[in-house]
């Protein structure tokens, strides 16, 4: 149980890794420093954008649940 536990754990992580950086920079942060913020925002997000973060958000709790998952077994 424990093992699957943590493939799961090491599979979300670098799937939310990969996830977060194919998101697009909102502007303000380091990318505008260092010249990233020349893009013009053409109105809302798209379609894609939108199921990008849906799909983020739902790696995310699962990665969340993994870890308090790992932790209620590891602490019995």
């Amino acid at each position: 149980m424990i093992l699957a536990l943590e493939i799961t754990l090491l599979v979300t992580s670098v799937l939310l890794i990969a996830l977060v950086l194919l998101h697009k920079g909102k502007g303000g942060g380091l990318s505008d420093l260092f010249g990233g913020g020349v893009s013009t925002s053409l109105g809302g997000s798209s379609v894609a954008e939108r199921n990008l973060d849906r799909v983020t958000v739902g790696v995310g709790l699962i990665w969340a649940a993994t870890i308090l998952a790992l932790g209620l077994i590891t602490r019995s």
